[in-house]
């Protein structure tokens, strides 16, 4: 079975990269790197990236008049690299329905909530807030809905009496350095796809909250 190659998108430090690349070093994913692109070129990703020998690139979206035109560039740039999966690692962009369908079932994004919680920004707090008893980090496939296409696999934490936002975060950001290498790695095997709105893993259509995730 050839490599899957994997494009990562960034647009900041790049913690999550950084598990993806030692895990495709250490032949845990069944892939390589092809590329690494971000949208702010002062992103610590991209020294990870150079340090890692992956080639870089940088396309600013300060430099497009619209966010239709950037996608159109950010879209041939990624094809450029002809990835297996393209894996979104902390970019903060919001991407246009013509980019998603481009890539649609080729397309990973984490997510730091038990989705279909918590979409968008300042989850930590809002669990926190809402008095949950758990919180966590979802990997699902994207589409057009924002954070809100089919989930592959979770990783839950508890949310401790005295937890503030910052230590919650700490602890999901443990989890997702688990968490999105494994779905990265079933993709890589050929286990993971998806069909319509939903996610097949192995073959059986996955529940809302995903795959079980391995208990270590």
């Amino acid at each position: 079975m050839a490599p899957t190659r994997l494009v990562v998108l960034i647009s900041g430090s790049g913690s999550n990269l950084q598990a993806i690349i030692d895990a495709c070093k250490a032949g845990y994913i069944q892939g390589e790197i092809a590329a690494v692109i971000s949208n702010k070129a002062d992103a610590y990703g991209l020294t990870r990236a150079q340090e890692a020998g992956i080639a870089t690139s940088v396309l600013d979206h300060k430099q497009y008049t619209s966010r239709e035109e950037y996608d159109v560039a950010l879209g041939q740039l990624i094809d450029s690299f002809t990835p297996d999966l393209v894996v979104l690692a902390g970019f903060m962009r919001i991407l246009t329905p013509n980019l998603v369908q481009k890539f649609r079932g080729k397309m990973l994004n984490i997510h730091p909530s038990l989705l279909p919680k918590y979409q968008g920004l300042n989850t930590h707090q809002r669990a926190i807030d809402a008095n949950d008893a758990e919180h966590g980090a979802s990997v699902h496939f994207v589409t057009e809905e924002l954070d809100g296409g089919p989930v592959v696999c979770q990783a839950k934490v508890a949310i401790l009496p005295d937890d503030t936002a910052e230590s919650l975060a700490q602890r999901v950001h443990k989890q997702e350095h688990i968490l999105y290498p494994l779905v990265v790695k079933w993709f890589s095997e050929q286990r993971l796809t998806m069909e319509a709105d939903y996610a097949v893993f192995d073959n059986k259509t996955l529940p809302i909250q995903g795959a079980p995730y391995p208990e270590k």
